[in-house]
């Protein structure tokens, strides 16, 4: 089987589980272990990232796929005999967002990623029926930008409203997989499949030596991870808001949630009010928490009908690297706008600048080819519209970098502004562009 008929013959297959799922919105899966072949495998391996780092046992993918055929036919039949054991997750801290603080995350084996991906195959066009628009995160077809663009679009159609930021407390770690495991019976009881997810939920973290076994939540990192976590809000929060919050409502309503990012948009001051009061008493039932200082209540109507005080922080809020608020458009009417948030702004900055030190010798026309890069790199993500200022300012905080570096080369010669806009037009960095326009759909 060539690998393009293969990936072909896995697509059809999903279909068909996807279209199975889709005319049985209540039907529950006791058989889906029979789809996962060698073949099936081979395409989750070549889905499957090759330059991430190692697990617990050292094996990379060179050396694993030296043994390509044998490997993932051994794998297969550990997984259907109940043979297979998932090894512990190495945990990792990266720095978290302009706090100082660290967020852990948890690196699977390469066998494990594999098997992982392979089953994400098979519950993926499952879940991918049930779960809502309102949802964005980790999901096929589904982006961050996209979730942006429904914020601004249902805020916009509200005229602003009153906005509940939500921050769930260490969602990952939190999440009970009593709870979960609930949530799975509901659809999924392949025996297999369940007792493999059980495996890798409870396989523990490796961490500077030392093995334990969390009783609650799921590995950040692993691949199966997004699913689980999207399932579990979905149950928890998604269908509540939809089928039981929003019928009792006085006004219009509307949420937006990228994994464990949302926000809670509502026409009138009085439901957001009583909504959040719910809030807590709603996730505590199933082992969440909402953080007290992240989550709150925003004033966002328009200002143009309502006149109001406060900070500028007070009248707006943050969701996925953007700050949201009103302002201007060019036309003078009142609009919601995005800006780069300070500490993604201040974060990428310091990324650059770093960079700059660090290869400040290299030629400069390798300089400026990788800033170039970096720059493209960051309108492909935050170049939207009415965010200009915020990209012209970084492009120019850029350039103050990279002369800055430039100077530390050598001692015998300064580079002054007017040399180095001479050297700008001879090594241009690229202009900043809004790559994602709210009035192109």
């Amino acid at each position: 089987m060539t690998q393009t008929s293969g990936c072909e013959n896995i697509s059809t297959q999903q279909q068909k589980i996807a279209e199975l799922a889709r005319k049985g919105p209540t039907m529950t899966w006791t058989t889906l272990a029979h789809y996962i072949d060698v073949a099936w495998l081979e395409e989750a391996y070549r889905r499957t990232r090759k330059d991430g780092a190692v697990g617990v046992d050292g094996m990379t993918a060179q050396a694993y796929e030296q043994q390509l055929q044998e490997n993932l036919s051994d794998l297969l039949e550990r997984f259907k005999s109940g043979r297979y054991r998932a090894a512990p997750v190495r945990r990792v801290h990266i720095p978290k967002d302009g706090t100082g603080k660290t967020r852990p995350i948890g690196i699977p084996t390469l066998e494990d990623k594999i098997l992982q991906r392979a089953v994400l195959m098979v519950l993926e066009p499952i879940y991918e029926q049930d779960f809502l628009n309102c949802s964005y995160g980790f999901r096929p077809g589904r982006s961050a930008h996209q979730a942006l663009q429904a914020l601004w679009q249902g805020l916009m159609d509200l005229g602003g409203g009153w906005v509940i930021d939500l921050d769930i407390r260490s969602f990952f770690d939190t999440v009970d997989r009593n709870h979960l495991g609930t949530f799975l019976d509901q659809r999924v009881r392949d025996g297999v499949i369940r007792r493999t997810l059980g495996k890798w939920m409870n396989a523990g973290v490796m961490e500077e030596g030392v093995h334990s076994h969390p009783e609650s939540g799921v590995p950040q990192g692993g691949v199966i991870s997004p699913l689980l976590s999207n399932l579990y809000l979905h149950e928890v929060l998604d269908l509540w808001f939809e089928q039981t919050v929003k019928p009792r409502l006085g006004g219009r309503a509307f949420m937006v949630r990228f994994a464990d990012d949302a926000v809670l948009a509502f026409e009138r001051e009085e439901d957001a009010r009583r909504v959040l009061d719910v809030l807590p008493k709603r996730f505590a039932r199933f082992g969440l928490s909402l953080h007290p200082d992240k989550t709150r209540l925003v004033d966002f109507r328009s200002p143009p009908r309502h006149g109001r005080s406060g900070s500028q922080r007070e009248r707006s809020f943050d969701m996925l690297g953007f700050t949201h608020h009103w302002g201007r458009s060019r036309k003078g009417r009142w609009v919601v706008q995005r800006k780069t948030a300070k500490f993604r702004f201040s974060r990428a900055l310091r990324r650059v600048g770093q960079w700059c030190r660090n290869n400040r010798h290299l030629p400069v026309r390798e300089q400026q080819k990788v800033l170039s890069r970096k720059l493209r790199g960051h309108c492909a993500y935050y170049g939207i519209t009415g965010n200009a200022k915020a990209l012209s300012r970084f492009r120019y905080q850029v350039q103050f970098r990279w002369r800055k570096w430039l100077n530390r080369r050598s001692h015998a010669v300064r580079l002054t502004w007017a040399a180095f806009y001479r050297l700008c037009l001879r090594y241009p960095l690229p202009p900043m562009r809004v790559v994602h326009s709210v009035y192109v759909t």
